[in-house]
């Protein structure tokens, strides 16, 4: 490969930035198209663009560190990406499954495109195209349920046998069109319970709380 500089930027550069460009222009489709169109959770936008920025460049810049180390390059790279994908496994919050899944392609995408220096940039966008089409097929034809939790104060009707007449309570209660109640926490001195609530979401978006997957103490109080 031609080594040329311009300004003090060789050419691989160049191409890299052209790789930056395809990255950057899919991760926003995917996230502003198609994740957050439907969500409209600014905190997880914002987290999974600067993400797929951040994996792309530090992917990248690893790659020239490493190949100077010849056999020894396969395994630090192995490494590298490992501890990539291990922050979705670590970390503070519990992530929804559907956020999971989006993190997990934004990332995959972003190694892709900073890893394909050899490959054409007709085959690169063409597997981009797939990866965004295979989202939107998902979406279009998979409806996934939302789940409310729901501090439920006739712990009478949490009873197996009486499931049915739960849930009717709740759909008349809340309006929603529930498909599935899970009872949690149990509290007899206050005749209070903690019941994980499935449904189905008549709009497009979704309320961001929808997706807390637990309640604090204080919320108990």
């Amino acid at each position: 490969m031609i080594d040329n500089t311009f300004f003090g930027i060789t050419q691989p550069y160049y191409e890299m930035l052209i790789r930056f460009f395809i990255s950057v222009v899919v991760s926003w489709i995917i996230i502003d198209r198609l994740y957050y169109r439907k969500s409209k959770r600014r905190d997880f936008y914002f987290t999974f663009m600067l993400i797929s920025i951040s994996i792309f460049f530090l992917v990248f810049f690893m790659i020239f560190v490493l190949e100077d180390m010849k056999g020894k390059a396969g395994i630090g790279l192995g490494i590298g990406l490992f501890g990539i994908f291990s922050i979705m496994r670590y970390r503070t919050d519990t992530m929804p499954v559907r956020e999971m899944t989006y993190l997990f392609v934004i990332i995959a995408l972003a190694v892709v495109n900073a890893l394909a220096s050899t490959m054409p940039l007709v085959e690169l966008v063409l597997t981009n195209v797939i990866v965004i089409l295979a989202i939107v097929i998902c979406e279009w034809r998979l409806k996934t349920e939302s789940v409310k939790l729901i501090q439920y104060d006739k712990i009478e009707l949490i009873t197996p046998d009486k499931r049915e007449e739960l849930i009717a309570d709740l759909v008349k209660r809340t309006g929603l069109d529930i498909t599935k109640v899970e009872v949690g926490a149990i509290d007899m001195l206050r005749d209070m319970t903690v019941l994980r609530v499935h449904y189905r979401s008549t709009d497009s978006g979704s309320n961001s709380v929808d997706k807390m997957t637990k309640l604090s103490k204080q919320d108990l109080q």
